[in-house]
């Protein structure tokens, strides 16, 4: 935990931690099952040899004298068979308390270490949409800024045009368009001096919340932004990606995946950040990217610095190029629907 080159790891220290408190946990849970096991095998025994002693004792009083040298051999006989018997027994039960040791053990263990793996699973999630929220907000101010200087080049290229004498008739729309708040002046990226069209705002504007608090404000999100942007459907088509699912959870996900060939794969609407998550299933078990879509590309969150126009650019980049370099996850086979309709539908409404 220091710096010191001998010093463990915090999480080499935290799993001994963990594993040293099952064991004592267990431990105890066993002294006190092995407990109750002695004392029931200690009566047992006791009464059996009370009883072999009765009957022994009943039948010698029925005998000779010189019997009683050979019923007194029998009972030592008896009573060594007895003790032997006992302790075979003592054994048995002895292992039978240290296995369940060993596997309360393991049981705790692993209660434990889930807890911890799901506390930090949960910060994680937490720093993943604080990340995305900063990115969105810087995304928002650089929009904001760049329209900004798009309406400060209009009106100094229209004032200039208008001293020139070159274009009068326009003086009387800019004069209406600074009275009327309402209108919009929309600017060509390539060159922001150029004029392209005047329209006014045919409803109020879409705003989207800081992060996803409800379906139906997923749902209003995906058609706002999304839909326009061809986000879920094929290159170059009006169908609908055979990976592309709606608003599921991470379970029903590894359950579509569940058996699937390593390298199956399958995007859902997120509910925790603006953008989706990508499913994956590996050898051993299953892995879940989130998908940034908060500003005007698309990019994993935290694994992959490079961004894609498009969700489909994206999935197609990966079919080629690993995700991570130590998971090598490439994108082999999409898991398609498995219900009708479709888990999406209601996206598409």
């Amino acid at each position: 935990m220091g710096d010191s080159p001998g010093d463990k790891p915090y999480e080499l220290i935290s799993e001994e931690l963990m594993a040293e408190r099952a064991r004592q946990q267990a431990q105890k849970e066993a002294e006190e099952l092995w407990k109750q096991k002695e004392a029931e095998i200690t009566k047992k025994f006791r009464d059996a040899m009370a009883k072999e002693k009765a009957k022994i004792v009943a039948e010698k009083w029925k005998i000779e004298t010189e019997d009683r040298k050979a019923a007194k051999l029998m009972e030592e006989k008896i009573q060594e068979e007895l003790k032997k018997r006992e302790e075979e027994e003592r054994q048995r039960g002895e292992e039978q308390i240290r296995q369940q040791e060993e596997l309360r053990a393991k049981e705790l263990y692993l209660s434990l270490k889930q807890a911890q793996q799901h506390s930090q699973h949960n910060e994680h999630e937490d720093q993943e949409w604080k990340e995305q929220l900063r990115r969105s907000k810087a995304a928002d101010e650089e929009r904001s800024h760049k329209a900004r200087m798009a309406r400060d080049e209009y009106r100094r290229q229209s004032l200039r045009a208008i001293e020139k004498g070159k274009v009068a008739g326009l003086s009387n729309l800019f004069k209406g368009a600074s009275l009327n708040k309402e209108m919009e002046i929309k600017i060509n990226s390539n060159n922001p001096s150029s004029v392209m069209m005047l329209t006014a705002p045919a409803s109020k504007a879409w705003e989207r919340p800081s992060r996803p608090i409800s379906r139906e404000i997923i749902v209003r999100w995906f058609k706002e932004e999304q839909l326009p942007r061809r986000a879920g459907f094929e290159r170059n088509t009006s169908a609908v990606a055979p990976w592309f699912h709606g608003i599921i959870s991470r379970q029903e996900a590894e359950e579509l995946l569940m058996n699937m060939s390593e390298g199956a794969f399958l995007v859902r609407v997120s509910e925790k950040i603006w953008g989706y998550a990508l499913s994956y299933r590996q050898l051993s078990g299953f892995k879940h990217f989130l998908v940034d879509a908060s500003g005007d590309f698309y990019s994993f969150l935290g694994v992959d610095p490079n961004r894609h126009a498009t969700l489909t650019d994206l999935i197609d980049f990966h079919k080629e190029e690993i995700i991570t370099s130590s998971g090598g996850e490439l994108l082999l086979e999409p898991c398609g629907q498995r219900k009708h309709p479709p888990d999406y539908s209601l996206l598409f409404e």
